[in-house]
C-alpha cells in the first residue's frame, strides 16, 4: 500500500502514470471500470506547471463510480447507465480537486451501490486483494481493493450500511464513514437518502483524516449538509471505551472475535478505559434497515424508467413497454428486489405496519446509543461476523447476504461516525477490522483516537 506522502513534492505527471501503470497491471482483480487517463495527465500537467497548487497537489485517487465526474461515464456499475456521461461534477470530487488531487478513474460496485459483496455489477465481480477467490466485500469492494494493492494512496465511497467499512475490513485497509451530513451528497448517485454518507478508503488514518478535512462542509447544492465541525485533533485526553455486548457473540468467527479481543487488550495496556455496553435494540437492526433503506431506494430508482436519461429498451412499442421493458432490461436482481420490498412496505395497507413501525424502531435504537454515549466517548466491534466469504457462496441466499451487514447497519441508521482499522489477520491470511463508533460529530475525535492503534 502506498500513503498520501509518497506522492507529494513529486511529479505530478510521473504520480499519474505510475497510478496507471499499477491499475492496468492489476486488470484481474476487477476493481476499475473505467481509467481517465486523458483527462488526469492534463491536469497533472498543470501541477507541474505550477497552475493547480493545494495540499493533495499531484495526487491521484479513484473515486467509486456512483460519483458524477467530468471526462468520464458515470455507471454505476449498471446496464442502465452504462453510457451515461454526467453533466457535472460531484462536490466532494470538485473540493479534492481544489487542492490538487486528480481522479485517475472510477472504481466497480455493485449496481447502485444494492450489495455487500461487489458481485452485483454489470461489470463483472470485483475480486479481494488478499485472495482472488474471495470477494472484495462491498459495495464500496472497487475503492478497497484499488487502495489495499498500492494503485492509490486513498478512493472514494459511499456508506450507506456498511458499503466502506466492510469491504475496508475484508481488504485490511482503513475506512471512514463520517456523521450524516458530514461530506455533501451532491452529484453522487442517491441509494438511501436518510442514510447515505460520503467517506474515504485509505492506507493510513492520517490519510483518511486529511481527505475528510478537505470533503467536509456546508454545501448549497445539499441541504442535509452540516456546517464545517471537521477539524483534525489530537487526543486531548484518555477515551471511555465499551465493547458491544451484542457484537461479541457466539454466532461471529472466532478469530474475528479473537481479533478484537487483542485490540481492546492494547487498548487497556496503554491506559484507556475498556468497559462493556449492552445495546438490545441492535437485534432489530437490520429487520428496520431493510424496510427503511428499500423504501427510499424504491423512491430514488423511480426516475429510472427509460424516458428522461439512462438506456431505453429498444424492443418497447408503448409507453407502458418503455418502462417496463426499459427498468427490466437495466436492473440487476438485487435492484429489483430491494424495488420490490421498498414499494411493498410503502402500500397501501402495509405502510403502518411495515415502514411506520421500523422508523419507531430506528428511533429506539438512536435513543440506545444516546445513553451508551453518556457514559463512554466510543463504542467497539467487529466490522462483520466473518472475514471475506468465497466469490458465489451466498450468492443463491440474500437473507445470508444481508446478514453479513448485521454490525455496520446500526450507526448508519443512527447517523453516527464510525471507522473500519485493521485489526490483523486469520489463519487463512484474510484480513480483519474493529469497528469503532463514536457519537454524532465526533468524527475528528474517532479518528484521532483510531491513529493509536494503525
Amino acid at each position: 500500500m502506498v500513503m498520501i506522502s509518497d506522492f507529494l513534492g513529486t511529479s505530478a505527471v510521473e504520480n499519474v502514470k505510475k497510478a496507471l501503470s499499477a491499475a492496468r497491471e492489476n486488470e484481474s482483480f476487477n476493481a476499475l471500470i473505467s481509467l481517465s487517463e486523458t483527462r488526469a495527465l492534463e491536469r497533472a500537467q498543470k501541477v507541474d506547471a505550477g497552475e493547480i497548487t493545494g495540499r493533495l497537489a499531484g495526487v491521484p485517487f479513484i473515486a467509486k463510480d456512483n460519483f458524477l465526474t467530468l471526462g468520464d461515464t458515470t455507471t454505476v456499475a449498471s446496464d442502465f447507465l452504462k453510457n451515461f456521461e454526467a453533466p457535472i461534477q460531484a462536490t466532494a470530487i470538485e473540493k479534492l480537486e481544489t487542492e490538487g488531487a486528480i481522479c485517475i478513474g472510477k472504481a466497480n460496485l455493485d449496481a447502485f451501490a444494492h450489495g455487500g459483496s461487489t458481485e452485483n455489477s454489470a461489470f463483472g465481480p470485483t475480486k479481494n486483494a488478499h485472495d482472488e477467490t474471495r470477494v472484495a466485500g462491498g459495495s464500496s469492494g472497487g475503492s478497497a481493493v484499488v487502495v489495499a494493492l498500492g494503485i492509490v494512496p486513498f478512493a472514494l465511497g459511499t456508506d450507506t450500511g456498511g458499503s466502506i467499512r466492510q469491504p475496508a475490513s475484508f481488504n485490511g485497509v482503513v475506512g471512514v464513514k463520517p456523521t450524516y451530513g458530514t461530506v455533501s451528497r451532491f452529484g453522487v448517485v442517491a441509494m438511501a437518502s436518510s442514510t447515505d454518507t460520503i467517506g474515504v478508503l485509505s492506507s493510513t488514518v492520517d490519510d483518511a483524516e486529511l481527505v475528510m478535512d478537505i470533503m467536509s462542509g456546508r454545501d448549497s447544492r445539499d441541504m442535509t449538509t452540516l456546517p464545517d465541525f471537521f477539524a483534525p485533533k489530537q487526543e486531548s485526553q484518555t477515551k471511555r471505551v465499551a465493547v458491544i455486548k451484542e457484537f461479541m457473540s457466539d454466532a461471529v468467527n472466532p478469530e474475528v472475535r479473537k481479533a478484537t479481543e487483542v485490540y481492546v487488550e492494547a487498548l487497556k495496556a496503554q491506559g484507556v478505559e475498556v468497559g462493556e455496553v449492552s445495546l438490545p435494540m441492535l437485534a432489530y437492526a437490520l429487520p428496520t434497515y431493510y424496510i427503511v433503506v428499500p423504501a427510499e431506494i424504491s423512491s430514488n430508482l423511480a426516475r429510472y424508467d427509460g424516458v428522461r436519461y439512462g438506456a431505453r429498451s429498444p424492443e418497447a412499442s408503448s409507453l407502458d413497454e418503455v418502462y417496463g421493458l426499459s427498468r427490466e432490461a437495466g436492473f440487476m436482481a438485487e435492484n429489483k428486489r430491494r424495488i420490490i420490498i421498498g414499494s411493498y412496505v410503502l402500500s397501501s395497507g402495509y405502510f403502518d405496519a411495515y415502514y411506520l413501525k421500523a422508523q419507531k424502531a430506528r428511533t429506539l435504537l438512536i435513543n440506545e446509543f444516546n445513553k451508551a454515549f453518556e457514559s463512554y466517548d466510543f463504542l467497539i466491534g467487529p466490522v462483520a461476523p466473518d472475514p471475506a466469504f468465497k466469490i458465489g457462496e451466498n450468492s443463491d441466499d440474500p437473507v445470508k447476504m444481508y446478514m453479513a451487514d448485521i454490525m455496520t447497519v446500526p450507526a448508519s441508521l443512527a447517523g453516527l461516525p464510525a471507522v473500519s482499522i485493521p485489526a490483523g489477520a486469520t489463519s487463512e491470511g484474510l484480513p480483519v477490522g474493529v469497528q469503532i463508533i463514536g457519537q454524532r460529530q465526533s468524527d475528528a475525535e474517532l479518528l484521532a483516537f483510531a491513529k493509536r492503534s494503525v
